[in-house]
């Protein structure tokens, strides 16, 4: 659906982003990952066909950037970051403004709009003028524009961008709901943790250059070379770390807030016999749990030294 091949823009001896390469398939919900200014921006669009590469390819659904930019912007709904409102506008007029603009005419045009309320929750708001919505709404209503011609591929540039909780909360779920129906979306986001449990592949940029492009769980491996357990004893936690200390597929046990952090060797993979053990020993387990690697230590782990050579 999506591909890029050596995508690079330039300004003058700076590189905005330098070879990046993205292929993405139908139903994908890509997080692209970085801090402000590292082109995740340039990138989407470059891929909106709304700035020209300095070299490099990129294709959508098999269109090339190049030869068929008007194929493209049909296939593609790119919301920026920031967007403006018409004052003296509804909601309702906005959207059906925007959906004129696609064509799309008469009752089918009306149904459209409110179709799309329901669908980012804003039916409630429909009277309401556009330019008194909060910074949640006004983000859902632009996902509803990009949306109006049913576009197959989403391109959402910072969507969680100056939210507050519960508007990131609802955003999120959005974004589930409309990675269920088939569509390829692209997200962009410097906030690590939001994107953690809605993509199932992540590109990891950082000043121009693509460090990773994986699923998320090849991601989190990279990362992760050796299992790291958080085990909690009532009684006697010395005793507990002696016990553990004795296996063979335990590297190191160093003490916690409260609990025992247990490194495994490299290639531990079952680790279930150490509860017996302790167990066995009469210590009551009161934490066993593998510790949770997030994309914001994953980020931090695998961009040391990106980009030191632009």
């Amino acid at each position: 659906m999506i591909k890029t091949e050596n995508l690079t823009k330039k300004y003058g001896e700076l590189y905005a982003i330098n070879a990046i390469d993205i292929k993405l398939d139908e139903g994908d919900l890509f997080g692209f990952i970085g801090p402000n200014g590292a082109g995740k921006t340039t990138t989407m669009r470059i891929i909106a066909t709304l700035l020209e590469p300095t070299y490099g390819e990129a294709s959508v659904c098999g269109h090339s950037i190049y030869k068929s930019p008007k194929e493209i912007r049909r296939l593609v709904g790119y919301m920026p970051d920031f967007f403006g409102v018409y004052d003296d506008m509804r909601v309702i007029e906005y959207l059906e403004f925007f959906a004129a603009a696609y064509r799309i005419k008469g009752k089918a045009r009306r149904d459209r709009c409110n179709e799309m309320l329901e669908i980012v929750d804003l039916d409630f708001k429909r009277d309401a003028y556009a330019n008194t919505l909060s910074r949640g709404q006004t983000q859902r209503l632009g996902l509803a524009r990009v949306m109006l011609h049913d576009p197959q591929v989403l391109l959402l540039d910072e969507p969680l961008s100056g939210l507050d909780p519960r508007a990131r909360i609802e955003m999120r779920n959005l974004l589930r709901r409309l990675g269920q129906t088939g569509k390829t979306i692209i997200v962009s986001s410097h906030i690590l943790p939001e994107l953690a449990d809605v993509c199932n592949k992540v590109g990891i940029i950082d000043r121009g250059v693509m460090s990773h492009c994986a699923e998320v769980t090849e991601v989190m491996k990279l990362v992760r070379q050796r299992i790291v357990l958080h085990i909690g004893v009532d009684g006697d936690q010395k005793q507990a770390e002696d016990i553990l200390s004795a296996e063979d597929i335990v590297a190191s046990v160093t003490e916690g807030d409260g609990f025992l952090v247990v490194t495994l060797a490299e290639d531990a993979a079952e680790y279930s016999h150490l509860s017996g053990k302790l167990a066995a020993a009469g210590l009551a387990i009161t934490l066993f749990k593998e510790e949770e690697v997030n994309l914001e230590s994953a980020f931090m782990a695998l961009t040391k030294g990106v980009g030191a050579k632009i």
